[in-house]
């Protein structure tokens, strides 16, 4: 269980350039929880300047660096505040993975005439008008940046789409120059390759030359351990491996890289790992639906079924878990907040058991203040301290009633303290019986949750009787460890 990683932003951070600089002073605080990687939010240039969440990408090579869109900074901070940033989590033992986003630009500098058909919103495989001529803004020459790092200017030719025709204002999807659309991704509204902005055309070499470019320099600048790929499903499936292989072979070691593609339909999921060529994991949507299901269920949910379906039962080394994220974050597109009641249950899912690499929101961690959403507290904390000092030997599952789940880890020998006893209900008070190891027989363990004051004494072969309240989660430890994990 050596990787513990944290979404170090949400949608709603406040727009004061100060975060790279923030992140620094919490260093001692994600080590102290046993956090060893940060995902960090988009760091270029997006159209809408210091206000961009990073995902409305405009200039890949401005950082936080060139006076463009109203600012020198990002929503984040500046260049030198974000190499600094990575360069002492990077000290103090903590990877760091940056957010990529090839699948389109916006903010385009000038307009560009060129031929286009349309097609519809809900079918991108139906044309329906004949080919016309559009004012397109699709020119981006960044006049801020003055061609320092790269000259490249963007035009039509890169892209295979656009949403609205400047000289009509007519909002609509535009295929250019009848270019079609690239069959290798989603199949959502028949075709999902157009997406938003100015689609990039990965058919198009000179696309592909600039991405490449772009990203053996972006490595260069900031040594970063890995990426998050926004968008996957829109992008040609095989697209990153070509880039993928060659950022490995700059870098010199293994990067870790993980892919949003979000849909709760598995089978899509493995189909694109198979494509991407077992270069990158994904995060487990189909989970993420099960736990949101889950918290609204009233307790109808099958608790015994919160695994079925999901990436971390099919491909678990492939599998990137969370609770929830910036996208499903209440007033997002893709809303689908995971219910209070239930977050712990969901971070013991994910954080408390062998498979799957968990992923811990910043607005659980830290909580939503423009939402008057708090954090999930000390509970969610102890759940990272078990996770890094307790969570050794075998995983036995006790998956046997659809309203109250449990499962144990047994314990090392060589860390006598270790090992512990969780169970969880969405319905009525129960109890359940397991065996967590003889090598604590008689042993008392409590609920480190702080949830149930019951004191569990295991017999001789390690077994209790462990109980749960209504609706909550305990989780059973040996009672000098609890002890040392409510004092760290």
């Amino acid at each position: 269980m050596n990787k513990t990683l944290l979404q170090a932003f949400q949608w709603e951070l406040e727009a004061n350039s100060n975060h790279w600089q923030s992140l620094v002073t919490e260093i001692d605080y994600f080590k102290k929880l046993g956090i060893n990687a940060l995902w960090l939010p988009p760091a270029a240039k997006g159209s809408a300047g210091v206000n961009d969440v990073g995902y409305g990408t405009y200039d890949l090579y401005d950082l936080g660096e060139f006076d463009q869109k109203g600012s020198v900074a990002t929503k984040y901070g500046t260049k030198e505040e974000y190499l600094t940033a990575i360069k002492k989590l990077q000290e103090n033992q903590i990877d760091v993975y940056a957010d990529i986003v090839f699948n389109h630009f916006m903010g385009a500098d000038e307009t560009e005439k060129v031929s286009a058909v349309k097609y519809s919103w809900d079918n991108r495989n139906q044309q329906i008008s004949d080919e016309e001529e559009i004012e397109a803004w699709t020119r981006f020459t960044f006049p801020g940046r003055k061609g320092k790092y790269d000259d490249y200017i963007w035009s039509w030719r890169n892209f295979s789409g656009v949403d609205y025709d400047a000289h009509n204002k007519d909002h609509a999807i535009f295929n250019l120059a009848d270019k079609g659309w690239v069959s290798d991704v989603d199949s959502e509204n028949g075709n999902f390759d157009y997406l938003m902005g100015c689609n990039l055309d990965m058919t198009y070499e000179e696309t592909i030359e600039q991405l490449d470019r772009w990203g053996k320099w972006f490595l260069e600048q900031t040594n970063v351990d890995g990426f998050r790929l926004d968008a996957v499903k829109h992008i040609q499936f095989d697209f990153f491996v070509d880039w993928l292989l060659k950022r490995r072979q700059e870098k010199g070691a293994p990067l870790f890289v993980v892919g949003e593609y979000w849909t709760d339909e598995l089978d899509k999921l493995e189909n694109y790992i198979d494509s991407s060529g077992n270069l990158i994991y994904l995060f487990d949507v189909p989970l993420h639906f099960n736990f949101y299901q889950a918290s609204r269920g009233n307790g109808t949910f099958d608790l015994r079924e919160i695994f079925t379906g999901t990436l971390v039962e099919s491909r678990p080394e492939y599998a990137v878990t969370f609770v929830d994220n910036h996208d499903t974050q209440k007033g997002q597109s893709l809303e689908s907040w995971v219910e209070g009641w239930f977050k712990v249950h969901a971070y013991a899912l994910i954080l408390l058991r062998k498979i799957g690499t968990p992923t811990i929101f910043w607005g659980d961690l830290y909580g939503i203040k423009t939402q008057n959403i708090g954090p999930v507290g000390e509970k969610l904390e102890y759940l990272l301290k078990i996770r890094q000092h307790l969570a050794y030997g075998n995983e036995v599952d006790y998956f046997d009633d659809p309203d109250c789940i449990g499962w144990v880890f047994t314990g090392d020998f060589d860390k006598e303290l270790s090992g512990f006893a969780v169970i969880l209900t969405d319905s009525d008070a129960n109890q359940k019986e397991m065996t967590i190891s003889a090598i604590h027989a008689g042993k008392t363990f409590v609920d480190v949750l702080k949830n149930n004051d019951t004191h569990v004494v295991l017999d001789e072969n390690g077994r209790g009787l462990f109980p749960v309240n209504g609706g909550q989660i305990s989780v059973y430890v040996n009672e000098d460890v609890a002890k040392k994990i409510w004092a760290l």
